[in-house]
């Protein structure tokens, strides 16, 4: 979703789609000025995508504002019979989210600050726009719980990826595709690709995983897979005991990577940590720039399918402290 996110950003388009397998959404919006919208798992069909990990896969609006974003949300949310999980959200669906854009959506809410994704590694720059925007929203009548610990997060968040890669990409080649020299991982990787990077990567799955699944790590949705139940309820029960309406974070620890360097300064990413496995919505807004004018974001974890009041909370936060910038 890099180039959405650039072109969004540079106004060659007024709205834009990602998909987030663990980041895309988010991280290029982060880095773009941009919001960006991490829905819950089954809100928004994935039927047609190609799959990274489809058992995490979310497409969402990559926009230039939260309102832009959330009239995406509105058009695009619903159930597919083509892709089964998103009968998980029926009746789950507000008329409108446009409902829900409210400027003064801060007051009396109650923001948990996860310091367990913002303490370690952080760039100072990064730590002190973090520190500022829980300063505004305090200004702008919010209630600021810092901070917030998740029981066993860190035994909770391990072993949560899962291998299939494969599966998914083959399925995907069979529907859409329907070539017999292009059915398999292996004919992508023998076609080519410019970038040694991706080469490496498509290397990685057919050397690591062979053809079949990693059998360690059994592939479950967000509903039904026990590790990821776990680490939903537990995160959601802490919320629920401190009565918060989100949780937030820096999106990135660090500030974006330049291209040329991109493999040795691409660090600091919180956004893989959580909601791919969870299911749950993370939304993320500007909080500022850091040095080389380079764009940083906070993010807002809800509550599955809570996806308005993370509209209420994002809008009021970006309408209080208008961040988001155009490129020179």
């Amino acid at each position: 979703s890099g180039g959405t996110g650039a072109a969004v950003a540079a106004n060659f388009g007024t709205l834009g789609i990602g998909t987030d397998t663990g980041n895309s959404i988010r991280g290029p919006s982060s880095h773009n000025a941009l919001v960006g919208f991490r829905t819950s798992l089954g809100l928004i069909s994935r039927e047609g995508i190609v799959p990274l990990y489809l058992r995490n896969d979310v497409v969402g609006p990559m926009c230039r504002t939260v309102e832009d974003a959330t009239r995406m949300l509105d058009i695009m949310a619903g159930k597919d019979p083509k892709d089964p999980i998103t009968s998980f959200s029926e009746g789950k669906i507000p008329d409108s989210y446009m409902a829900f854009l409210d400027k003064n959506g801060l007051q009396g809410a109650r923001i948990g600050v996860f310091r367990t994704l913002s303490e370690n590694n952080v760039h100072p720059e990064i730590s002190a726009l973090f520190n500022k925007a829980l300063e505004n929203m305090a200004d702008l009548g919010a209630v600021i719980v810092d901070s917030v610990e998740v029981e066993n997060f860190q035994e909770l968040r391990q072993n949560q990826w899962c291998a299939d890669f494969r599966k998914d990409l083959e399925a995907f080649l069979a529907e859409y595709v329907k070539r017999d020299t292009l059915s398999s991982l292996e004919d992508v990787v023998r076609i080519g690709t410019k970038s040694d990077f991706a080469k490496t990567r498509l290397e990685m799955f057919v050397t690591n995983f062979g053809r079949g699944q990693n059998p360690e790590i059994p592939c479950g949705d967000a509903f039904t897979d026990l590790r990821r139940v776990a680490f939903r309820e537990a995160i959601e029960k802490t919320m629920d005991s401190l009565n918060l309406d989100v949780l937030v974070y820096p999106s990135w620890n660090q500030p974006a990577a330049t291209i040329v360097n991109f493999q040795e300064e691409y660090k600091g990413d919180n956004s893989q940590i959580i909601a791919p496995h969870t299911g749950q919505p993370a939304f993320t807004v500007p909080m500022g720039f850091v040095s080389g004018n380079l764009p940083a974001g906070i993010q807002f974890l809800g509550r599955v399918f809570d996806e308005k009041t993370l509209v209420k909370l994002t809008y009021a936060y970006e309408q209080g402290t208008k961040h988001r910038k155009a490129p020179n």
